[in-house]
């Protein structure tokens, strides 16, 4: 694409974006000074802004500073690596995060989902597929198993555990928990049936809104990060060669 047809359309797009404040703000953090350019045009054919940062400093500073849909990290990156700096925004925000990894390094694809991140692409990478990505992060993000579901009841209550599917909001024995947009769809998944017992691939199919890569071992890491927070209650089961239930009893609204 010429350098004017492309600097055009990113000042149309602004524009557009101006008059609509509602379209998804998309963070990228990379190094690649050249990656910016024709992903923020990408983005924007499919009514998404991207801004760019090429340090952690200035991409933590821009998420403090602004309002985010998702962020995209990649992991190599000067001053700290995407790994740390996943770290870091977890202690401040639950901000949908895709990792960009090297392809073939399985490690950065466990250690990036054992940290909080909610997706992977690996590198290189088509730029229709992060836009795929990302939109089903967002959409995951507006909506809930139960509603997808057509079930009307929008507030699940069990024994020291309550979800608010309205709010995305999950309180254990009164006490907020913070999760990610994964976690809390992956909870609110277990909750609309109770009992049920989801394999790793209905999970993954059904949370990432596409054919899951043949990773289930993504599902056990966002599975124990769950557990951990909603310590001590013991709510979520393996059962062996099977998958996952949600085994709390019910009980009324207050």
């Amino acid at each position: 694409m010429p350098a004017g047809l492309m600097v055009g359309e990113v000042i149309r797009h602004l524009l557009v974006r101006r008059h609509n404040p509602a379209m998804p703000r998309i963070l990228l953090i990379d190094d690649d000074e050249h990656l910016a350019a024709p992903l923020t045009t990408y983005f924007a054919r499919f009514g998404c802004t991207l801004e760019s940062a090429v340090r952690p400093s200035e991409g933590l500073a821009r998420l403090r500073a602004g309002t985010y849909d998702a962020a995209i990290l990649d992991v190599m990156l000067p001053e700290m690596d995407g790994f740390a700096l996943c770290r870091e925004i977890r202690k401040e925000s639950d901000i949908p995060i895709v990792m960009l990894t090297a392809r073939g390094e399985v490690m950065d694809r466990v250690v990036g989902l054992e940290l909080g991140a909610d997706d992977y692409v690996p590198k290189p990478f088509e730029p229709r597929e992060l836009v795929a990505r990302v939109q089903t992060i967002l959409r995951r993000q507006r909506s809930t198993p139960a509603a997808a579901n057509g079930n009307g009841t929008q507030h699940r209550v069990f024994d020291g555990l309550s979800i608010d599917l309205d709010r995305r909001q999950v309180l254990r024995h009164g006490e907020r928990v913070e999760l990610t947009g994964t976690e809390f769809e992956l909870l609110a998944l277990l909750a609309a049936e109770p009992g049920k017992v989801f394999s790793r691939d209905d999970i993954l199919n059904r949370l990432r809104g596409h054919e899951a890569e043949l990773y289930t071992r993504a599902v056990d890491i966002v599975v124990s990060r769950l557990r951990k927070k909603l310590e001590p209650l013991d709510c979520i089961k393996t059962l062996r060669n099977a998958g996952y239930a949600l085994a709390v009893a019910r009980s009324e609204p207050a």
